[in-house]
Formats: C-alpha cells, structure tokens, sequence
C-alpha cells in the first residue's frame, strides 16, 4: 500500500505477545510441558500494558506460561475483562524431545537447526512439526478474526505462535517464519484489513517490540 493511500473497512488488530521468560538453567527443551514463567519484572510489565489497546478481546493459549502473563499484563495496567483460552495457540509439541537439553537433542538427533531445534517440516518422534504449529494457529487466527472483524484482539502466546503468526501474514515459507526472534514479553502487532484482496489482507505493523533500555542492553551484551 503506498504511503498516504486511503484505508476504507474494518481492520482487524492482533496484538501478539510473547510469555514470560521461564527459569530453564538446565536449558531443556519445555515446548508443550506446562511450565510457570518468571513475571517479577514489573517495569517491564507496565511498559508493555501502557501500549495495549483497551476494550481489546484477550485470548491466551491453555499453558501457564502464557496465561499468567496476560493476568499480570492486568494487574500491570492493562485492559482485561475476561481471558479466552484457545488451546490452538499452544506452542510446538516437541514429542520426545520435551525434557532433554538442547545440547542432547543436537548430539542424538541429526536434524539441528541453527534457528529451531529442528527443520519446520520435521516430527519429533511423538510430537509435531513447525508446520503442524503454523497450521492450527491459522485456523485460530482466521476464526477468531472472523468472529470479532474491526476489532483489537490481545493473544498472549508462544515464540513458535508469533513465529507462525508471521508466516500467515507475510506468507512465508516455514523456513524463513523461524528466523525472526522473539523476546518475552515483546509485542507484535499483524493487522488484517478486511476489504483487502485475501491474498493480501495482512500487514505487519511491527515484530519483537521492546523498551528501548531493553534492547540497548542486549546489544551490549551481544557486542
């Protein structure tokens, strides 16, 4: 769409946003493992409240992780009324592999992944594939956008959901849909314009938003 075109119709607002981080210091694999999420960083919390849109239908996956995060998103300051579960938006289940250290998984599986633990088309043995993920995600996503046109919509989810949330959207290969990074706690804003041609009713607003203080600290520790 050029800049400074005229946007006519009902826009459908999806406001994504990553769980807590979840204590791991054994680094395993947790996947669909119902884990509790770490939520004592209060600024962090407000901050992100403040950005979220008020009178917005909030869903969350059935995970603890991802529920508990949109109850403090509340007590932070946001606007909940009432919390949807849509188990649909659960992270990948990852079989076999959910309790095993990253570092057993690379050594004892030859699929490694330098962005996932596996390629998006592989099953771990008893679980699902990334593309497993992107595809009941969408089916929540279309139904949910469905049922609630021209509205704001809160999910709070997974890095797997926001990863596949972004493949609908931009209509991206799996491959590519794993590369984008995800932070806890990040916002991710899709939006869905209804009169649009569906093969290009989705625009990406923006991916992995942060405080700035947050995301200068990162880069610090990276450099």
């Amino acid at each position: 769409m050029a800049t400074g075109a005229r946007i006519t119709g009902l826009v459908t607002r999806w406001w994504w946003v990553r769980h807590a981080p979840v204590p791991n210091p054994e680094a395993r694999c947790y996947g669909q493992s119902d884990k509790d999420c770490d939520v004592s960083n209060r600024a962090l919390f407000e901050h992100q409240a403040k950005l979220l849109p008020r009178g917005a239908l909030w869903c969350s996956s059935h995970l603890l992780r991802a529920r508990k995060t949109a109850e403090h998103l509340a007590e932070a300051g946001a606007d909940m009324a009432r919390l949807a579960i849509e188990p649909d938006l659960a992270e990948q289940h990852f079989g076999d592999w959910q309790g095993l250290t990253y570092v057993e998984i690379a050594e004892k599986h030859g699929n490694n992944h330098l962005f996932w633990l596996g390629p998006p088309e592989h099953r771990p043995p008893g679980g699902e594939s990334f593309v497993d993920l992107r595809d009941r995600t969408v089916r929540s996503i279309d139904r949910l956008t469905a049922e609630h046109r021209g509205r704001d919509i809160v999910a709070t989810a997974h890095g797997g959901t926001i990863r596949a949330a972004l493949a609908h959207a931009f209509g991206l290969h799996p491959e590519a849909a794993v590369r984008f990074e995800i932070d806890n706690v990040s916002l991710t804003l899709i939006e869905h314009f209804e009169q649009a041609d569906p093969q290009h009713a989705w625009r990406v607003a923006f991916v992995n938003y942060m405080p700035r203080d947050l995301v200068v600290a990162k880069a610090a520790a990276l450099a």
